[in-house]
């Protein structure tokens, strides 16, 4: 097996690298953007820059890996290595000149999530992770937060693409959750809440029909910061409740009690 201690260094090293490209064009009067699976799913010529460059380098430095990236798929090798990327997480924050958005950056092994990194750029924050050793955030330990009560709890949460032509689009949960907590927060990128959930800076998350990239990585790094995840195996995609071990199981029982209302 890699030295993960070696790889993970590599894929900080990677993450800020591209940080520096996101940085240099945010807010550029001319950015080009185009639309993919609706009108409300963007890519920007930023996040090609940043994929091409995180490609470019697993490729020089492993290159008998697979890869899985956003925007260019999957890349199939016999490998049992997986690099999961998500190039630049929070597109319609960047594209509007909101500074909240990561790169992220995840390698499996045989099925397992070893390295976990999530970086944002604009605000200088580097979450990492390796599997069986801890979780750390601008090298300092971090663990999920503390708090038992859904009212004193800051959840976040977010939205598919398809929301208006799906009723799966997380409205009637969002709704039924607002009274019941201190603060809701939809930040625009699902790796970056993993990551502030772990931090303990949010106290819990959930979002329907995520892709394997949106939560590869930080769902390492929650998991070492000692986060708990439950999934929703009969929503679409990848859905999910994360927080520590009693928040969870509050977030899902009022998810839950939403759907038992349904007709």
């Amino acid at each position: 097996m890699l030295d993960l201690n070696s790889v993970l260094k590599n894929a900080k090293k990677w993450a800020r690298e591209v940080g520096k490209i996101q940085r240099q064009n945010f807010r550029k009067n001319n950015l080009l953007i185009n639309t993919k699976s609706t009108g409300i799913d963007l890519v920007t010529e930023v996040d090609k820059l940043s994929e091409e460059y995180i490609l470019k380098a697993i490729k020089e430095n492993y290159p008998d890996h697979q890869i899985l990236s956003e925007e260019s798929g999957r890349q199939d090798k016999k490998s049992d290595y997986l690099w999961i990327i998500d190039p630049l997480d929070g597109t319609t924050n960047y594209a509007q000149g909101i500074p909240i958005f990561v790169i992220s950056i995840a390698l499996k092994y045989q099925d397992e999530t070893v390295i976990g990194v999530i970086y944002a750029p604009m605000l200088d924050q580097m979450f990492e992770a390796i599997k069986g050793q801890k979780a750390y955030m601008n090298g300092e330990e971090i663990k999920v937060g503390i708090k038992k009560e859904l009212n004193q709890c800051v959840l976040a949460s977010g939205f598919p693409y398809d929301r208006s032509s799906n009723q799966d689009n997380n409205a009637n949960y969002f709704a039924h959750l607002v009274p019941k907590v201190r603060g809701l927060r939809r930040m625009g990128a699902a790796a970056y809440d993993l990551a502030n959930v772990a931090a303990g800076i949010l106290d819990g998350y959930w979002e329907l029909n995520l892709s394997p990239w949106d939560v590869a990585a930080g769902l390492l790094i929650l998991e070492e910061a000692g986060g708990k995840v439950i999934y929703l195996p009969e929503k679409r995609g990848i859905s999910l409740v994360a927080g520590n071990e009693v928040i969870v199981k509050k977030i899902y029982d009022e998810l839950k009690v939403v759907d038992s209302k349904k007709i």
